[in-house]
């Protein structure tokens, strides 16, 4: 049988969403079902406009924040920990036992840090001149 390699930077449809469903298949067969959900928390001013948000999901147990954001003007104001809290309970509401983000800002570790979670890893130079921290925190 003969294969063939192919590298692209415009994957398919159809191959991400086989190599996805392959993934998810093996997993489940290895560990079980991850019982993944999505999980928001939006922040919007009087005018219904969005100023921040968190976006993530929970699978295995695990709350994973893919992303946390906030405009400019609604900064240093502890909403980004009050997001992160809502999260959290919504993810041990889910049966959730840890939460898990990473950053390379060094202004978001020193939030993630007081609001609980610890480096467990780190890639220097993930931006250049940049370390890119990973952190957990039980539930």
């Amino acid at each position: 049988m003969s294969i063939i390699l192919t590298v692209t930077a415009e994957p398919s449809a159809a191959d991400l969403s086989a190599i996805s469903k392959g993934l998810a298949a093996f997993n489940r067969a290895d560990v079980g079902p991850a019982e993944r959900r999505a999980l928001a928390v939006t922040l919007k001013d009087g005018t219904s406009t969005l100023v921040g948000g968190l976006s993530g999901y929970t699978a295995w147990g695990w709350l994973y924040v893919q992303w946390l954001w906030l405009d400019e003007g609604q900064r240093g104001h502890g909403l980004a920990s009050r997001m992160l809290e809502q999260a959290e309970a919504e993810a041990r509401s889910r049966g959730c036992h840890g939460a898990y983000i990473d950053t390379f800002s060094p202004v978001a570790l020193k939030v993630y840090q007081r609001a609980g979670y610890v480096p467990f890893g780190a890639l220097p130079n993930f931006p250049a001149g940049r370390t890119r921290t990973f952190l957990q925190k039980p539930l």
